[in-house]
């Protein structure tokens, strides 16, 4: 098998809007679609400023957020607290959070899933 099939480069992958994630790109990094991974999904995230992710759940999926750049107020059930570059943070499954935006350029979030996401990225694609 070829390195080809375990490499991603960011800027190759395509782009996608969520429904419910405001003024936001994606990109899905590792996921079924380009490594065929089952049990993990790695996606990152150009956000703007203001309310990125809006309060949401998932019944079934952990997910845990790894800001790059950029600052965040998350909120996680009745926890919050603010992000800064290198903070990490954990939703777990059915747990009602949000995601705002604080800086004032782009914020930048590797978000891993597991199980996967099931959105289909053309969904609402910005393309």
């Amino acid at each position: 098998m070829s390195v080809e099939k375990y490499l991603i480069k960011a800027g190759s992958v395509a782009g996608y809007s969520p429904a419910n994630h405001r003024h936001t790109v994606n990109s899905r990094l590792i996921g079924r679609e380009n490594v065929g991974a089952q049990n993990l999904e790695v996606v990152l995230g150009v956000m703007e400023r203001g309310p990125g992710a809006l309060p949401h759940a998932h019944p079934d999926l952990e997910q845990v957020c790894y800001l790059l750049e950029g600052s965040a107020h998350v909120t996680v059930n009745d926890a919050e607290f603010d992000l800064g570059p290198g903070d990490c943070c954990y939703f777990p499954a059915k747990a009602k959070h949000s995601f705002v935006v604080t800086s004032e350029g782009l914020t930048r979030v590797l978000v891993i899933y597991s199980p996967p996401y099931e959105e289909d990225p053309r969904r609402v694609s910005l393309d």
